[in-house]
């Protein structure tokens, strides 16, 4: 897992040209949680980049946002977002709903190869 502070340095770390920073091309990079409100570059600028260029559009995303406007799922969704989770406000029912995220995303669903 690598988390990043905001949206340049998520974008950055899918695209980067840094051998040291980027290794996820190859397909290292397995699953995206992204949050809709980070700074420098907006969540769904990163999701539109993400799921328009061939190389990373296989990548599931999963948006996680304390936004439940339905504006913002549907938008998410035209995008190409996988899955759209409110996130919960307590740090426990978080570390939970990320948790089991991860364990659908990595361990239960079958991607394409590559």
């Amino acid at each position: 897992m690598h988390w990043v502070k905001d949206g340049a340095e998520a974008l950055e770390y899918v695209f980067g040209n840094d051998p040291n920073t980027a290794p996820h091309m190859d397909g290292g990079l397995k699953l995206i949680l992204l949050d809709l409100k980070l700074p420098k570059v907006d969540g769904k600028e990163v999701l539109e980049k993400v799921k328009t260029d061939p190389q990373s559009s296989s990548i599931p995303v999963v948006v996680m946002s304390s936004s439940n406007d339905d504006r913002d799922i549907e938008e998410c969704y035209q995008l190409g977002a996988n899955s759209y989770i409110t996130k919960p406000v307590e740090f426990e029912n978080f570390a939970k709903a990320v948790a089991e995220l991860g364990f659908y995303w990595l361990l239960l669903n079958e991607g394409p190869d590559k």
